[in-house]
């Protein structure tokens, strides 16, 4: 979804990168998968990409337990 957003928007990976602050390489990265980013990095791409954000989160039924 992020490289069709910004292909759309007519930016390259690294014009992205400039406007989030990280290197094109990282953008490839997360366009190709979302795993090990952090969700202030997404919330950066979505930012630059000047896109509605909308989270939904679940839950299932196991436990839940915080250190």
């Amino acid at each position: 979804m992020i490289k069709s957003v910004r292909k759309e928007r007519k930016l390259t990976q690294e014009q992205l990168g400039e406007l989030i602050g990280v290197q094109s390489h990282k953008i490839s990265k997360l366009e190709r998968s979302a795993k090990n980013v952090t969700i202030e990095t997404i919330l950066k791409v979505f930012n630059a990409l000047k896109a509605n954000i909308k989270f939904s989160v679940q839950m299932n039924d196991s436990e839940f337990k915080v250190a």
